[in-house]
């Protein structure tokens, strides 16, 4: 595990550098938030709150909690993505902590509990051991305080979204198995002309796999949904729309691409 993890940790230093310069920062900083529609409605007034962000890349999330009112904590992997998050802090005046370390060591430098544990985006199919993430999620809840994850569907990511892709055709296990998925080729979201080159080690996971994970560490699901859009073009054969969102080109195919959920610790 602790190669993958070496190996997941460059790649995402890396990938740093080429998000920085792909998202808005310079409109962030400027007041936009990088929060979407469905967790700012779902989660609600954070005000005041205590929120723990894992897997917070470089905390443009974090920061934009933060700027509601949220009393926030990053952590990720990535010394370079951590590093920037500093940054943007000090560059932004936003009052926020960072921690770099690996998830599955945050109660080795963490001792602490939150109101809100949050995560979003591309985030379970980085984890080894989903049991382990869950336990240390309810770890860092407040007794009556909320999990809340949003996601990209563990439905969509058995389908080959290589660019050349132009129909769903199924490339990856959905069900869980012990070793890791490896993928290279193009880094994601990365300029093509760039040529940027990457290996990465992920996990696939089912939605079962999801909830009993945190029906086993003692949390209560408060509800789960599902939606027929997502933030990112996932397959070359998806088109945005005035919205924002990204969906299918073929109107009637409604595959779930995103899922959100909250659950609360007893």
């Amino acid at each position: 595990m602790t190669d993958y993890t070496e190996s997941n940790r460059s790649h995402w230093n890396a990938r740093t550098a080429v998000n920085a310069v792909r998202y808005d920062i310079e409109g962030f900083k400027a007041g936009k938030t990088s929060l979407g529609p469905i967790e700012l409605e779902e989660l609600g007034d954070v005000s005041g709150k205590s929120l723990l962000h894992l897997q917070c890349h470089f905390g443009l999330d974090t920061l934009s909690w933060a700027r509601l009112g949220a009393q926030v904590t990053g952590v990720d992997f990535s010394e370079d993505a951590i590093s920037l998050a500093e940054r943007l802090t000090v560059e932004t005046g936003l009052d926020a902590r960072f921690l770099c370390t690996d998830i599955y060591e945050l109660p080795l430098v963490l001792d602490e509990q939150f109101d809100i544990v949050y995560t979003s985006g591309g985030v379970l199919f980085w984890l080894a051991d989903l049991d382990k993430w869950a336990k240390i999620v309810a770890r860092f809840l407040k007794p009556g305080g909320v999990f809340y994850l949003q996601e990209e569907h563990p439905f969509v990511n058995v389908y080959d979204d290589s660019p050349h892709v132009m129909d769903l055709r199924t490339k990856y296990p959905y069900f869980h198995t012990e070793q890791p998925i490896q993928i290279e080729g193009l880094m994601p979201y990365s300029d093509p002309v760039a040529n940027q080159r990457s290996v990465e080690f992920v996990w696939s996971f089912s939605f079962s796999d999801i909830l009993n994970a945190l029906i086993a560490a003692g949390l209560r699901l408060d509800y789960l949904h599902e939606f027929s859009h997502s933030s990112n073009k996932r397959f070359p054969f998806m088109s945005q729309g005035g919205d924002g969102w990204w969906r299918w080109n073929d109107s009637d195919n409604h595959i779930p691409l995103t899922f959100s959920l909250q659950a609360t610790k007893g």
